[in-house]
């Protein structure tokens, strides 16, 4: 314990979220390496955006919300968004001073003494008072698993391993995943691979019209919901459809966004349904979205009986120190920087309240 440091509140994770918590425990009057520190497993600035595939330029990115106190201004839509975002980022960390440290992994958070948490790192032991967790998903990919799979000749890979749609060319790729990712990488790789099919669970959902703040309070509201009931969040974009724009539109009157129900096995070969379809593929793609990457709180037993973290605003209900921004309802770029607001406004409340141990 002799080289445990010691701090108010411990950031793990410096993505949308983590950075907004950091910016307003700053502007509360904390300073960074003395009251906070703020950890961060990737190798330099930019969340998970700086992994993001080269042909997603800043133009296609939807709903990006600027930063607390800085807005993001003048960037080039076709430049790659990784580029774009983790520049901003880098420049945000800069003029707020935020002194983030990395690669730092954060192991596991466990209970501490003197009702503190201890933060065991790949840099060494933090005890804190309260901790904001704001690691996202990106680490986390989601792959199904399905009969077969194991004996699939080709290549599989995940959204996280996209690496732009030129490496498809003259191929036969199936699509697996009705989200936003996955209509893009189709409609990108379309164009380059010989063949594509389409596959998802259920019919995918198509928004008409504006998505109004109104829609969007509502889609939050859903989600809320589910985690306020301990049940694990679905993402807000599975509540609100895809926007039904000039590009889907296009993608449908081409035949390229047929959607097929999901197939029963997989071959060596392909992939093939019960009632006998059958398709030959060299690539299955599956953009099957990422769960919360939150393996490190375990120690803690914050999950309930649903299978999910109960919530109560942005902390578990039971752990009021514990803050997990980026999460369920503020899974979004405009809700992590509420989160981060509404997660420091409650810290600074428990800290008055409850003074350091001695």
């Amino acid at each position: 314990m002799n080289n445990t440091r010691e701090v108010e509140v411990v950031v793990v994770g410096a993505g949308q979220a983590g950075l907004a918590g950091a910016y307003h425990l700053r502007r509360s009057g904390l300073e960074p390496e003395r009251d906070f520190v703020v950890l961060d497993h990737s190798p330099a600035p930019g969340g998970a955006w700086q992994f993001r595939w080269p042909s997603l330029t800043y133009g296609k990115v939807h709903g990006m919300h600027a930063l607390p106190g800085m807005e993001l201004t003048g960037a080039d839509p076709a430049r790659p968004s990784a580029e774009v975002i983790s520049a901003y980022f880098d420049r945000y960390e800069r003029t707020f001073d935020l002194r983030v440290r990395r690669p730092v992994d954060v192991r596991a958070v466990r209970e501490g003494t003197g009702g503190r948490l201890r933060v065991e790192t790949s840099d060494g032991v933090w005890s804190t008072r309260a901790l904001i967790n704001a690691t996202g998903t990106w680490d986390r990919p989601f792959w199904p698993r399905y009969p077969g799979q194991e004996t699939f000749r080709g290549r599989q890979l995940h959204t996280a391993q996209y690496p732009g749609p030129e490496e498809f060319a003259g191929q036969r790729v199936v699509v697996v995943g009705g989200g936003a990712s996955g209509t893009q990488h189709l409609l990108e790789i379309a164009f380059y691979a010989a063949a594509t099919t389409w596959v998802t669970r259920r019919p995918p959902v198509f928004r008409e019209g504006p998505f109004d703040e109104n829609a969007g309070r509502a889609a939050v509201a859903l989600v809320e919901e589910r985690v306020r009931r301990g049940l694990p969040p679905r993402s807000v974009v599975s509540v609100t459809g895809l926007p039904l724009n000039d590009a889907i539109r296009q993608g449908i009157e081409d035949g390229v966004l047929d959607r097929q129900p999901m197939f029963d096995r997989i071959t060596p070969d392909g992939v093939v349904w019960d009632d006998g379809r059958r398709v030959e593929a060299g690539v299955i793609l599956w953009a099957t979205g990422f769960r919360p990457a939150i393996d490190h709180l375990a120690p803690l037993r914050l999950r309930g009986p649903g299978g999910g973290i109960r919530m109560e605003g942005t902390h578990a209900a039971a752990d009021p120190r514990v803050h997990l921004v980026g999460y369920g309802p503020s899974a979004s770029t405009i809700g992590a920087n509420r989160a981060g607001r509404a997660a420091v406004r409650d810290i600074r409340r428990l800290l008055e309240r409850e003074p350091a141990a001695a």
